[in-house]
């Protein structure tokens, strides 16, 4: 056989490329998977500081992406994505497109199959919607992983804990008033969860001080955050951050522009109280300028937003080296595999809007939320969830 020349040899094969095949390893492949985009309704609508400043309209429903998958060999696995407001039918779409890659593929093999996913949409971008469209397929494979495995998805990760520190978001918002908002922290904390998410960022900043003096009056030493949803200027911020050291807070989350990362960096810096921001980003890179910039001290990563459980792992590796804190946002069925896994300890955000969507329910006790026995994430689609889907999608045999 006649030797290439150096320069071919260079050029000829690059690892990635070598990577993109299955190899004698793989014993089982994924021969269907199913879509569907569901809109669970919300009881009332809900207002943040995005709308009271007249940047998005009240929030009435959300849209989820499911992706099922299914194998050869009878596995199966559910994961999930999602939107506020629009996007929801986009990442239907996305996800449609991609599905068929999936076919044929060893189920095991999620780092690489997230790989061909993103390359398979890469012209419109590998972060933000065609990467939470990809979240749904990378979350189901770990899903099946860990059930393949009888393991619960935290103890496949190597779990630190069996259970985590939870707070509560959903009685806190603007569009409450304040009566209502503190009958609704007593129902959460009577329910066992252990700390409280407040909405601020009103036009007028002294409304939202008399409202945390009054929550923070009413549930005595109870850890206490807030959550001003990108809604400050860095001076309004500061200001404010100042004056509310009086109420202990656990933190003060999204004070800035999600990608002020200089800004946060100065208020981590010039305040007492810790700052929490990541949720609105959607990719590692982008969270890795929120480390480097050391502009937090809780790290905010959404699994969903930022692409999967895969690269949520890198961004856990990432906030552990630098040892920060972790409060995922969002998304609590997913986010309390991951938290548990994670080596310091962490706080997981508690919504109940979703309980209808799954047949199954978290435990919560004593301030914390407890790490199911179940296989997997531990949940499956309820009946009355696929009545709300408004589109399926079904692509491959059943097994």
């Amino acid at each position: 056989m006649t030797e290439l020349p150096r320069s071919a040899r260079l050029f000829s094969t690059s690892p990635l490329q070598a990577g993109l095949q299955v190899g004698e390893a793989t014993t089982d492949r994924i021969t269907w998977v199913k879509l569907s985009l569901v809109f669970l309704p919300l009881a009332a609508p809900i207002s943040d500081a995005k709308v009271l400043t007249g940047r998005q309209k009240p929030l009435t429903e959300i849209a989820f992406l499911f992706a099922e998958i299914e194998t050869a060999q009878g596995h199966g696995g559910i994961g999930y994505s999602y939107s506020k407001r629009a996007g929801g039918p986009g990442q239907f779409a996305h996800a449609r497109e991609i599905a068929d890659e999936l076919i044929g593929e060893d189920p095991s093999d999620i780092a690489r199959l997230w790989d061909k996913l993103v390359w398979a949409g890469a012209s419109v971008g590998r972060s933000g919607l065609s990467t939470q469209a990809i979240a749904a397929f990378d979350i189901a494979l770990w899903d099946l992983k860990a059930k393949r495995a009888n393991l619960p998805l935290a103890k496949l990760l190597g779990a630190h804990r069996d259970s985590v520190r939870c707070y509560n978001t959903s009685g806190g918002y603007l569009s409450m008033p304040i009566e209502e908002v503190k009958e609704r922290v007593s129902m959460a904390l009577n329910s066992g969860i252990g700390a409280i998410k407040l909405k601020v960022g009103q036009p007028d900043p002294m409304v939202d001080l008399k409202r945390i003096e009054a929550v923070r009056d009413h549930i005595g030493d109870t850890p206490l955050a807030i959550d001003a949803n990108q809604q400050w200027d860095r001076t309004t911020a500061l200001r404010f951050g100042r004056i509310a050291e009086q109420f202990d807070l656990t933190w003060i989350e999204e004070p800035l522009d999600a990608y002020d990362y200089e800004g946060h960096a100065m208020l981590a810096a010039e305040l007492a109280t810790p700052i929490a921001t990541g949720e609105m980003l959607t990719s590692v890179d982008e969270h890795y300028e929120l480390i480097r910039h050391n502009s937090v001290d809780f790290i905010q990563p959404d699994a969903p937003r930022v692409g999967g459980i895969t690269p949520f792992l890198k961004i856990m590796a990432l906030a552990d080296h630098k040892k920060l804190r972790l409060a995922p946002h969002y998304c609590m069925e997913i986010h309390l595999h991951l938290t548990a896994a994670y080596g310091r300890e962490p706080w997981v955000e508690h919504f109940e809007w979703s309980e209808a969507m799954f047949n199954e329910t978290l435990e919560v006790r004593d301030g914390r939320m407890v790490v199911p026995n179940r296989p997997g994430l531990g949940f499956s689609l309820s009946e009355q969830a696929r009545r709300w889907a408004r589109g399926t999608h079904e692509t491959g045999k059943r097994a």
